[in-house]
């Protein structure tokens, strides 16, 4: 009975992420559309260059918080509320001190580095919105913990309500100024959104909690006991955010060494990001919202030593993330023409989607292969692997782009980092299970 009750509960857990992750997916698609046929191809080059950047620091603003905080929460005898406001001064310092770093490499990095002077506001941008992404992901943390996912659900759909709503008014009169405003102003809603979601969250706490002042003050064996969990999840994703950092930086130098112009570069890259990618990872709130049910689950049948029921949840959502990966990926390979049309009014980027459509069936399986890792406390074993992948992949882009075949060098760096990545993460999750 019992046992019934918890099986019910997970997969009730999973579909509320599935049918309300589909809404906000939806959304956030629907601003993508929005934004890429505003801003156009060179507008999109740019907003694409950026991303690893704001992707790099996003990592670090949230720090594994949200994984780490859902692992204690969801342990018996834990208090939410310490760990929680344990938690906060620790993110608050640690946004400072990141917003103090952007402020100094901001400069170069635009200059220098990325070689387009027009970058070094949307930098600056991406600081003032980290405070606000790492609070949001601290409580996010506990309703993972404790799987009331239509909250969490709830928050995203207001989130991406206010972010369509704010950018669809402002692009058009931000655009009439300059395409660098309008990239600064794209990141800076973020900061109303994520207190948006905050808001909604708050609303959603448990009636009957109350907070005390005992309860404001911070405990250090709390703070250590995140820190512990999420220094080790956070190095793995890190490697992987710099390794992502890196690619535009590299990609822009060796494409200009070898003589390719910036226009080529920006406009390339952008339809690749834009276009090619992003209509390939569609699907992808599928794996993530299944790997978001799956951390707490799969965490308490390890610690509790119930392995057949670990190797059966990771049967169920890795065969339905791979039949996922299967039917969206046959259907662009087959008509990416038709997709790209109807959604982005374009056909650029059908050549990138061709090659990369095959392999894609590897990242719908890679994203919950990952997230058991994590899961099974084998967040050092990830981070060797992400940080071999990640050499891999930028030795491949380096080489390839010195072969003067354009941004396909970038192409096939992606596909030998998803390769090894699946192979070699697969291979641990099996030793890992078989082990124990």
């Amino acid at each position: 009975m019992i046992k019934n009750i918890k099986e019910n509960k997970f997969v009730m857990g999973t579909l509320i992420l599935l049918t309300g992750g589909f809404l906000s997916k939806f959304l956030g698609f629907l601003l993508k559309i929005i934004i890429t046929r505003q801003i156009g191809v060179e507008g999109l080059g740019l907003y694409s260059l950026i991303t690893p950047t704001f992707g790099l620091f996003i990592t670090i603003a949230t720090f594994s918080f949200p994984v780490a905080i859902s692992k204690l929460v969801a342990a018996p005898n834990r208090s939410s509320k310490k760990i929680i406001f344990s938690i906060i001064p620790v993110s608050l310092l640690l946004n400072l001190i990141t917003l103090i770093i952007i402020f100094v490499i901001a400069h170069p990095l635009a200059n220098i580095f990325l070689q387009e002077p027009r970058l070094y506001y949307p930098l600056l941008s991406i600081g003032f919105t980290l405070p606000f992404i790492g609070l949001s992901s601290i409580i996010k943390g506990y309703y993972w913990g404790k799987q009331r996912m239509g909250v969490y659900i709830l928050s995203n759909i207001v989130e991406q309500i206010f972010r369509i709503a704010i950018l669809v008014f402002l692009i058009p009169i931000c655009l009439e100024r300059s395409l660098v405003l309008t990239i600064s102003v794209i990141i800076l809603v973020n900061m109303i959104s994520e207190t948006s979601s905050i808001i909604v969250m708050l609303w959603g706490l448990p009636k009957g909690m109350t907070l005390e002042k005992k309860d404001l003050r911070p405990h250090k064996k709390d703070a250590y006991d995140v820190l512990n969990i999420s220094v080790p999840s956070t190095s793995s994703k890190i490697v992987g955010s710099i390794a992502h950092f890196l690619e535009p930086i590299v990609l822009t130098n060796v494409l200009t060494y070898v003589g390719y112009s910036n226009d080529f570069i920006i406009k390339e890259y952008g339809i690749i990001n834009g276009y090619s990618l992003a209509l390939l990872l569609l699907p992808q709130f599928f794996t993530q919202s299944i790997s978001t049910s799956l951390i707490p689950e799969l965490s308490k049948h390890y610690e509790s030593k119930n392995i057949d029921m670990c190797k059966k949840r990771l049967k169920q959502i890795v065969g339905l993330s791979l039949l996922i990966g299967a039917f969206s990926s046959s259907f662009i390979f087959a008509i990416p023409e038709f997709f790209l049309n109807l959604i982005y009014n374009t056909t650029l980027g059908v050549n990138y989607i061709r090659i990369l459509a095959p392999f894609f069936l590897l990242f719908f399986i890679n994203t919950p292969i990952s997230n058991a890792l994590q899961a099974l406390n084998k967040s050092k074993e990830a981070m060797y692997i992400t940080l071999f992948t990640s050499f891999i992949k930028l030795t491949t882009l380096t080489v390839t782009s010195f072969l003067r075949i354009g941004m396909h060098g970038l192409i096939i760096s992606i596909i030998v980092s998803l390769i090894a990545s699946t192979y070699l993460e697969t291979k641990c999750l099996k030793k890992a299970l078989s082990t124990y």
